[in-house]
């Protein structure tokens, strides 16, 4: 097999299979530089360089989940997935941008086990056969047609019921940076759901509510009171968009990114904001300010 002429092509599906297996951009390059690894060592007849490198990537991917489960049973706050921003320009992270990879199913995907994981992303994502997805779990078609089955129901419990188009969400995006900008709470909780859902990952490396925030009102005002602290610190707030989905990120004074906040639309309203600010979550975007300092500074 020529995995040389092969490389550039076969790392976008490797990484788009890491990536949605772990929601850490570090741990898939990871996955993808390993499997690489043992495919030039293998000595296997190899007639289809894809399906084979979506077999060993799949398998590492299980086992660093597998390995992962303890790291984030023991994580400071809630755990939510590392963004990828549209303008990332690693040809690698040029991943369909479906609503596969947006952080709130992502972190949907966090309540299967690394096997149905594995079978979801295959079968809903890739669109393989239960015939070709049972090797590479080492499950029989049978079981993996039923472990399928389970984990759409339970991740569809969870999914948008009305999903609006991409103009519409950006819509929104837009009229909520305004209305938090004019410091409009009546506008905020306009565009908010009443049961609305807002997530910080601080992951003990940035300062963070430990518990989600529930409502409309409570999320608009927390909002705005940190809208005006951050004022006094000269961040501002960009329009950008994350997996996919409309987002804000944070920058400081400096232009340094501070976080990034994803927000999930549903029908007319947004229904959940999730807010990353641990700081080795988002490395990969560029220069990370440090929310801790700033603070302390002030």
């Amino acid at each position: 097999m020529d995995l040389a002429s092969a490389h550039d092509g076969l790392r976008p599906l490797m990484f788009s299979i890491a990536y949605r297996m772990l929601g850490s951009v570090a741990e898939a390059e990871d996955i993808v530089q390993e499997a690489f690894l043992r495919m030039h060592r293998s000595t296997e007849e190899v007639d289809n360089l894809d399906a084979y490198a979506t077999t060993v990537t799949t398998r590492i991917a299980i086992d660093t989940l597998r390995s992962a489960r303890h790291r984030r049973e023991q994580y400071v706050g809630p755990w939510l997935p590392e963004p990828i921003l549209v303008s990332d320009e690693d040809p690698s992270h040029r991943l369909e941008l479906d609503e596969t990879v947006s952080t709130a199913f992502l972190v949907l995907l966090e309540s299967l086990t690394p096997v149905e994981r594995a079978v979801f992303v295959l079968r809903e994502v890739l669109g393989y056969d239960y015939d070709d997805i049972a090797p590479v779990v080492d499950k029989s078609a049978t079981n993996c047609r039923q472990i399928f089955t389970r984990a759409r129901k339970r991740i569809a419990d969870g999914t948008p019921r009305f999903d609006p188009s991409r103009e519409r969400r950006d819509q929104l995006a837009s009229q909520f940076v305004a209305a938090l900008s004019a410091s409009d709470i009546a506008g905020l909780e306009r565009l908010l759901a009443d049961d609305v859902v807002f997530v910080a990952d601080g992951g003990g490396r940035a300062p963070a509510i430990q518990k989600p925030m529930l409502g409309a009102v409570a999320v608009a005002r927390f909002l705005l009171g940190l809208m005006r602290q951050g004022e006094r610190f000269g961040v501002r707030l960009e329009l950008s968009h994350a997996n996919g989905q409309p987002a804000m990120l944070t920058r400081g004074a400096d232009g340094a990114l501070l976080g990034v906040i994803a927000l999930d639309v549903d029908g007319g309203r947004i229904v959940r904001m999730h807010n990353v600010l641990n700081p080795d979550k988002l490395g990969h975007l560029g220069e990370v300010g440090d929310l801790f300092a700033l603070l302390a500074e002030r």
